[in-house]
């Protein structure tokens, strides 16, 4: 596979105005986030026991609108007959005062910097805590748009960086500060910054022009405002040069409808009610009374599942591939280049009528927030056809782009078998009576392909340069027919990269041929620094991922 196009200075796009804006940001200082940070984190808790209270005085407020009967033992009978009316709005003011003054107090002591190397957020009152994040060790960048933080202009600015749980989150961030943010943090992992600034003598400065036309973008009028709003709410892309306006990929509301319906939780549905009519039927009427709220509870599910991947879109950019979707909380990470560690492309059986495919992803990190269709952010495509899923390979792996390329992917998708793949022995039915035929691999320049499944098809596609070692097994049945069993080993994730009932001599030179090429395709491989010439980022050593 080709490594990413390099970018440097000379070619550099454009700087968007939201980018231009949050480079006083990456000047190496502390700043804090935005004002309302402390409501949406934590006074979301406050309004729900504000709410609660009232639901409390639900009666004293009837009796107050429509009139009651009054019963007695209300608490608030017992302080006006007491005269503790002062002392109980001086109570209610003090905690309402203590409440604001420890809301503020955490906005104030929580704070973030962005420097050329790494990304840090310090937070905590009484006790102190402070994350760094290395911009070498990104492994992608979302932004998310909670509903209830849309209507203040707030987004999360979630980095996803290798290790286990070392991502680093700036919540809340404004809207558009958010995604200049983005740009610029995706910019200094590239390197493309640092060579800008080399180029310029500008290194490690920002930019006041920008820092005062943004503040003076400040200032806008009421109508200004809703309308940001309202765009915001219809567009899940603030910045129309923060992506391509297209995606490669559009997903029909009837056919996400289809897949969801068409799955395990379903079939398990099913049985539940079948199982629930036969109880009812039977007399045993306490099924429903202990399953009946489990099946409303699971509409919820389907609801939640169908609406987060709505406007779902996937488009490649400078700086990797950007995938989106939601509704009314809404979400856009970016995957850098050489980030991916392993593909899948996968069809369940309730599937194959309709020629439906998903497509699943190891990184060796992931977002907080949850994917498209509510799955893990490691689905990059929750459901499509064929066209569909070779678009999104041609943006996850570009080397997979060409016409011969395509014809060997769909071979890998539906083949039954003898083909251009090095399938299993016939012996092999001893083991695989069912999918021997199918299961095969294949090397194509320096990436693997491994088929498997003929119930639930799966094809598996590993950049070798990503790989991180190589095992061939061989168990005591394998052994006495001659087979083995080759696992390829990335970060943990859905993917699982392995390969059974192989010839054992063609595991031996797939094991040979395999180790020689992963050493070769990591040694050239640029892809920590996509944003630098070949020869400057030669000259820095490749990133190590952990597997987690």
């Amino acid at each position: 596979m080709s490594a990413p196009q390099a970018r440097g200075p000379e070619s550099a796009p454009v700087l968007s105005r939201a980018e231009r804006a949050a480079e006083r940001y990456t000047d190496g200082e502390w700043h804090r986030l935005h004002p309302a940070t402390p409501l949406l984190r934590g006074g979301i808790v406050f309004i729900a026991v504000f709410g609660f209270v009232l639901s409390n005085l639900r009666e004293r407020l009837i009796s107050f609108f429509v009139g009651a009967p009054d019963y007695g033992g209300d608490p608030l009978d017992a302080i006006y007959n007491h005269g503790w009316e002062g002392w109980a709005l001086l109570g209610v003011a003090v905690v309402l005062l203590l409440c604001l003054g420890a809301f503020y107090l955490s906005w104030r002591m929580h704070s973030f910097r962005i420097t050329g190397d790494a990304v840090e957020v310090r937070s905590g009152i009484l006790f102190r805590t402070q994350r760094k994040a290395r911009l070498d060790r990104i492994q992608g960048v979302n932004v998310v748009r909670p509903v209830i933080a849309r209507l203040v202009g707030a987004a999360k600015l979630d980095i996803s960086v290798a290790g286990h749980d070392a991502n680093v989150q700036l919540a809340y961030l404004g809207s558009t500060l958010a995604d200049g943010l983005r740009g610029d943090v995706l910019r200094l992992a590239s390197g493309v910054r640092a060579a800008e600034a080399a180029a310029t003598g500008l290194a490690g400065a920002g930019i006041p022009a920008a820092g005062a036309a943004a503040a003076g973008s400040r200032v806008a009028g009421v109508g200004d405002l809703v309308g940001r709003r309202v765009t915001e709410f219809l567009a899940p892309e603030l910045d129309p040069n923060a992506a391509p306006p297209e995606s490669v990929v559009k997903i029909p509301p009837l056919r996400l409808f289809g897949s969801l319906l068409l799955s395990g939780f379903t079939v398990f549905v099913v049985v539940v009610v079948a199982f629930l009519i036969w109880g009812a039927s039977s007399g045993a009427l306490w099924l429903l009374i202990v399953v009946l709220p489990g099946l409303i509870g699971s509409a919820s599910f389907y609801i939640n599942r169908f609406t987060k991947s709505l406007r779902y879109s996937i488009a490649g950019t400078a700086d990797g591939v950007r995938v989106g979707f939601g509704l009314l909380t809404t979400s856009n990470e970016t995957l850098p280049p050489g980030r991916i560690h392993a593909v899948e492309v996968l069809q369940p059986l309730l599937w194959r009528p309709f020629g439906w495919w998903q497509i699943r992803i190891d990184t060796a990190g992931h977002s907080r927030e949850k994917g498209a269709a509510g799955q893990p952010n490691t689905t990059m495509l929750p459901v499509g056809d064929a066209a569909d899923v070779s678009r999104v390979l041609s943006l996850v792996l570009p080397g997979f782009a060409t016409e011969a390329h395509r014809g060997l992917i769909e071979s890998g998708m539906v083949s039954a078998g003898r083909d251009d793949f090095t399938g299993s022995p016939r012996r092999a039915v001893w083991i695989r009576p069912i999918s021997w035929q199918r299961t095969g691999f294949r090397l194509v320049d320096d990436a693997i392909l491994l088929r498997r499944g003929f119930v639930w098809r799966s094809l598996a596609i590993v950049p070798l340069a990503r790989l991180q070692s190589l095992e061939l097994q061989q168990g005591p049945l394998d052994a006495a027919l001659g087979l083995a069993e080759a696992r390829f080993h990335t970060v943990s994730g859905p993917v699982r990269p392995r390969l059974a009932a192989i010839d054992a001599e063609n595991g031996v030179r797939l094991f040979e041929e395999v180790s020689a090429r992963a050493v070769a395709a990591a040694a050239v491989d640029r892809s920590h620094r996509w944003g630098l010439p070949s020869d400057a980022a030669a000259a820095e050593p490749p990133e190590i991922e952990e597997e987690h």
